[in-house]
């Protein structure tokens, strides 16, 4: 199975909470309200696109509105292969954390 880096994982639980309204501006507001980091819209659909080469997310075109000057939202969903994927690699960082202990910092 392939691995899962860090924001590609945040982009998926992300993708995972927002569903099924998830597109390229609104999962960059939850990143910047979950993490308190902002992503660029750029580094956002960066992200989407490697997920979606690897058969994670799956994208749907939603409706054109006069807002968006005509255009389509593309909505992103998680495939069956995406979740797996994801649960996978949580439980592998669950794993790693696991009775983990942090010595006192020393100042």
């Amino acid at each position: 199975m392939d691995q899962i880096g860090q924001l590609e994982q945040m982009v998926m639980l992300a993708i995972q909470r927002l569903h099924p309204s998830a597109y390229g501006i609104s999962l960059q507001k939850e990143l910047k309200v979950r993490t308190g980091r902002e992503y660029s819209v750029g580094t956002i659909y960066a992200v989407l696109d490697k997920i979606e080469r690897k058969g994670f997310v799956k994208p749907k075109q939603g409706e054109a509105t006069p807002e968006r000057g005509g255009r389509a939202k593309i909505y992103f969903n998680l495939t069956a292969q995406g979740q797996a994927a994801l649960q996978a690699s949580l439980s592998a960082i669950d794993n790693l954390r696991a009775n983990t202990r942090f010595a006192p910092v020393m100042s």
